[in-house]
């Protein structure tokens, strides 16, 4: 009897050891989890702050969102910034019971459980806090172990962690914060992570905005957007699609009769590519990157002593220039431009650079690059598009300095090449994507060797153009060149070219001074020499009679300032030159902004001096407002992801010309556009607004500009080919007034 009791006891111990030990070794892995014994376990510091590659975004000043600069394309937003229809879609496809239940769905691993044991299929177990678990705390590689049942714990292991991240988050989170953290991590493809980027990419809309079937599509992705992907399997996306509006019929967040008439829409994309060569200001937002990110200024990296000396002062002076750089985050790290989600709101403005980017587009199009091919068409072949007078020995010259300045000579010098073997390769036909105005896109594919493509590519006129307010500073539009896909040199920062007249107006300043001379002071229309030193060549400035020949009557008579810079007459701009000397013009161009080197020569009457189009139009407000000089700016603050302003920008500004001088200089570059050599826009154009400007034209009409201003604004305009051996034959088709105004 005592035995059998005994051995009942035992029994009893052992059922109950039995029972209890799958609870108690399941509650102590639960509990090594928790603390991290297991693995990795974030703890409260992170599940409140997950962190996340966030992409810094570039907004104009009237709220567009310009670009980005990111590792991944993805930009957070808020609960209240989603669609309804987007949430009743989501609650109802991947986790019916998100409100009720505290992370884990109890009924719904049940029904998962049941299915393995019948064969069918029951639908996911995982919740949506589930799944955020899993794009935050990304699983580990489960592959390397080789035994099936190392394997099958690891397996376990990773979905008993993601209950207890789902756990902790709806503890730290509240259902909404939860929803909109999942919408945010996850990858939709195609560069489109979350679902700000992701209603972007595929709909270009917002979050806010999209409807019903939209939302619907983007939700069906969830499951697997590799498989359901929109560009690939357009298909089974909108099946996928029509399943989403069952289950939100189902679920009562979807009428019958709604469901019926939307399940019969086509799939409708409006799919906009993430790439940074496409979308507006491009070449604005890669000079903004680049003034960002920039280091400071090392000599020993510097191949010229003046570009060095240029960027450390510009380093010193312009505080965006090495903004990541100069301003470190509280724990001392640099910020990330890439990752870490900081809010760059810029001067630009949205519609003014849309109407900037038509305006180049339609004039270089459809006029002057239709004038130049045609004109073209009378040269040899084997000159083109140089001009037609340039010797075949230049010409070569040009082609090699071009080839050895390219990527692929360089790269391939790099491996180890030598010249002969390099310039084997330049001759040898290749597949190639090219740039064509007349092409969809702007491009063609075509077949033709490196050489050929140098040579092709040079044909092309090129252009720069900015606009900014005058009074602020503020730049509003900015296009660097026709296509910056193909086309990556930025002519309104980069580029230096000769300004031709657009410099008239420095030197007429000084003229325009009090005491000095009024817009109707009259000087003779004669030829004026300069005095040189022994040894040196004497210029001498004449009427350009070839090119205006309506001004010859003026020859030898008393003609006006006013009268002399509206038609841009070279021996006026002398004669003021004559009387004030070179160094007077270099002080004064420096106090109106201009940076560049200038030397004191007296050929800068006739613009010989090299400037960047942003100097020159930067420069030009000193005119347009009362004297005062205001530098160029892009950049107006800088916020953290969170939205905290870490930085703010204001113009450097300071009195270049007393107000008068700067009256008297508007009222003659009035002129040039009432009467003088930008009168078109008065009788073909039709403007009758007050406009003030000036044109430039250079040697052989290799470059054109035009600066021009309204009370408000100022425009400059720059257009020339590659090399400055590329124009037009005459100054019909080549002047400023036609290239660039």
């Amino acid at each position: 009897m005592e035995l059998n009791i005994k051995k009942h006891k035992r029994s009893v111990l052992i059922f109950w050891i039995l029972f209890l030990f799958p609870f108690i070794f399941l509650t102590a892995w639960f509990w090594l989890i928790s603390v991290g014994k297991m693995g990795y376990m974030p703890d409260f510091k992170v599940l409140e702050n997950p962190k996340s590659n966030l992409a810094s975004q570039v907004f104009s000043a009237d709220g567009e969102v310009l670009g980005k600069y990111f590792r991944q394309n993805r930009t957070l937003v808020h609960f209240d910034e989603i669609a309804p229809e987007l949430v009743n879609a989501l609650v109802a496809t991947e986790d019916a019971r998100f409100y009720s239940h505290s992370g884990i769905d109890i009924r719904a691993l049940g029904r998962v459980a049941i299915g393995l044991f019948s064969s069918s299929k029951k639908g996911g177990g995982s919740t949506i806090s589930q799944q955020l678990a899993k794009n935050l705390f990304k699983r580990k590689n489960i592959k390397r172990f080789k035994n099936p049942l190392l394997k099958a714990f690891a397996m376990a292991n990773i979905k008993f962690k993601e209950w207890v991240i789902a756990v902790k988050l709806e503890k730290r989170y509240t259902k909404e914060e939860i929803i909109a953290l999942y919408l945010n991590t996850y990858d939709f493809l195609n560069l489109a992570v979350g679902i700000e980027s992701a209603s972007k990419v595929y709909f270009n809309t917002t979050p806010a905005r999209l409807n019903i079937e939209q939302s619907a599509t983007l939700v069906g992705m969830l499951q697997n957007s590799s498989f359901y992907n929109p560009l690939r399997r357009p298909d089974t996306v909108k099946h996928r699609r029509n399943v989403v509006l069952l289950q939100m019929e189902r679920y009562g967040t979807l009428a019958p009769e709604l469901r019926d008439s939307i399940k019969r829409l086509p799939l409708v994309l409006n799919y906009q590519k993430v790439d940074h060569n496409l979308g507006s200001a491009t070449y604005f937002r890669e000079y903004l990157r680049m003034a960002l990110t920039a280091n400071k200024p090392n000599s020993e990296k510097y191949y010229s002593r003046d570009s060095y000396l240029e960027d450390s002062i510009r380093w010193l002076e312009d505080p965006l220039y090495g903004w990541i750089a100069k301003n470190p985050k509280p724990d001392g790290k640099q910020y990330n431009l890439y990752s870490d989600g900081l809010k760059i709101y810029t001067t630009l403005d949205s519609r003014m650079q849309n109407y900037a980017e038509q305006a180049v587009e339609k004039h270089l199009k459809f006029d002057l690059q239709v004038a130049f091919d045609k004109e073209q068409k009378r040269n040899r072949k084997s000159q083109r598009p140089f001009f037609r007078e340039l010797e075949e020995e230049d010409v070569e010259k040009i082609m090699d300095l071009t080839i050895r300045r390219s990527e692929r000579y360089n790269v391939r010098r790099s491996a180890g090449m030598n010249r002969e073997e390099i310039l084997a390769t330049f001759e040898v036909k290749t597949k190639m994507r090219v740039f064509d105005w007349n092409a969809p896109n702007y491009e063609r594919d075509t077949i033709m060797t490196p050489y050929d493509s140098i040579r092709y590519y040079k044909q092309f006129l090129h252009t720069g153009l900015m606009s900014m307010e005058s009074a602020t500073g503020y730049i509003k539009a900015y296009v660097g060149d026709i296509n910056y896909k193909h086309f990556k040199y930025n002519n309104v920062n980069q580029s230096r070219r000769q300004v031709g007249s657009t410099f008239k107006p420095f030197i007429y300043s000084l003229a325009m001074m009090p005491d000095e001379h009024s817009p109707c002071y009259k000087v003779p229309n004669i030829p004026v020499t300069f005095d040189m030193p022994e040894g040196s060549e004497t210029p001498t400035y004449e009427p350009a009679f070839s090119s205006a020949s309506y001004l010859k009557k003026y020859e030898g008579k008393m003609i006006s300032l006013k009268f002399g810079l509206a038609h841009s007459m070279n021996q006026i701009s002398a004669w003021i030159m004559k009387k004030y000397g070179p160094d007077a013009v270099v002080k004064l161009a420096r106090k109106m902004g201009v940076t560049s080197y200038l030397p004191a020569v007296y050929s800068l009457c006739v613009g010989s001096a090299e400037l960047r189009l942003s100097e020159i139009v930067g420069a030009y407000s000193s005119f347009s407002n009362h004297g005062v000089y205001v530098k160029p700016i892009m950049v107006t603050r800088i916020e953290d992801k969170y939205g905290n302003v870490i930085s703010t920008f204001q113009a450097k500004k300071h009195e270049a010309v007393d107000s008068e001088t700067a009256y008297r200089m508007v009222r003659l570059m009035q002129g040039v556009v009432d009467f003088g050599t930008s009168k078109r826009l008065r009788y073909k154009y039709k403007f009758t607004n007050p406009i003030a400007g000036k044109t430039g034209t250079t040697n052989n009409n290799s470059d054109g500009w035009f600066i021009g201003m309204v009370p408000k604004l100022i425009t400059g305009v720059w257009v020339g080919g590659e090399e400055r051996s590329i124009h037009f034959e005459g100054t019909l088709l080549g002047q400023g007034a036609n290239m660039a105004l």
